[in-house]
């Protein structure tokens, strides 16, 4: 059984970087079948740098080298153009600053293979580098499979780099927020993490370089706002168990805490106003 895979990147302004993780899936022991870059709006001649490069202009080659533009509409959208667009039953996301060891597919394909397709999604441990110097992850960051809902509901468990996909997962839970400029990944993985086990390839196979200014963490004070939305979206879907739902509430009161105490020490009235009556109605939900 062959798995058809489709490697989607989705990128903005990151032409200093980009070719790094286009050769990293060229270079797969196990190739995937199309490459599809997103360019979402870049005004830094990202277009001529791929064109320079020469990798369109091999005929037959595979993977397949798709470019597609759109105007700048944020890294949800352009990664959801790029899942629709794909041609292939399996996707695999690669940000356009991050790497894929060349194993990476290998590992991944094999170990699905071996487990006769149980799971709909994978993700792989990574390396991580910050300011190009290697870093070790925090305890709290550390990767793990099966049903990890209760997990992912501090943070974001699987990087979007990682991840292998079977399209049908979208089919069922929605694509990426698009409403979400950052913590889009912590409400999708949330979403599938409700009803799927993840398979986890102990194996650091996934490169994220990390330090640069243009990290969403680095341009959004408070990223637990959009956190706050994601649970809240959850827990207005009516869809979690009883148990998730009181894991998933308390979360979500913890997050509204730790905002508040920001917000107050940013003397932002209106945010505090809005985040106690938003802590007092779920409380009064519990």
């Amino acid at each position: 059984y062959n798995m058809n895979i489709s490697a989607v990147i989705p990128t903005f302004n990151r032409g200093y970087c980009l070719l790094r993780a286009i050769n990293s899936i060229l270079a797969q022991t196990t190739p995937v079948d199309e490459i599809i870059i997103v360019d979402d709006g870049s005004d830094d001649k990202t277009y001529d740098l791929l064109i320079k490069s020469e990798l369109f202009d091999m005929p037959g080659r595979v993977p397949t080298i798709r470019y597609l533009y759109q105007e700048n509409k944020g890294v949800s959208a352009a990664r959801n153009l790029g899942i629709r667009e794909a041609e292939n039953e399996y996707i695999a996301l690669l940000d356009s600053d991050d790497a894929w060891l060349k194993n990476k597919i290998e590992r991944q394909v094999s170990q699905l293979k071996k487990q006769n397709f149980h799971w709909r999604i994978s993700h792989t441990e990574e390396i991580w580098f910050k300011d190009g110097q290697r870093i070790n992850p925090k305890k709290k960051h550390k990767k793990s499979g099966g049903l990890i809902f209760e997990k992912c509901l501090p943070l974001c468990c699987i990087s979007p780099s990682s991840v292998l996909l079977e399209r049908t997962l979208f089919e069922d839970y929605g694509f990426f927020d698009e409403k979400l400029p950052a913590c889009e990944d912590y409400d999708m993985w949330l979403r599938l993490c409700a009803f799927e086990e993840v398979l986890f390839v102990d194996d650091a196979l996934t490169v994220k370089y990390g330090g640069h200014a243009d990290q969403l963490s680095r341009v959004f004070w408070g990223m637990d706002r959009f956190r706050v939305q994601a649970l809240e979206k959850l827990l207005n879907s009516g869809k979690l168990s009883k148990t998730q739902r009181s894991q998933t509430l308390e979360m979500l009161i913890r997050k509204i805490d730790i905002l508040l105490l920001g917000a107050k020490k940013r003397e932002k009235k209106e945010m505090i106003q809005n985040l106690i009556l938003k802590r007092n109605h779920w409380l009064g939900m519990s």
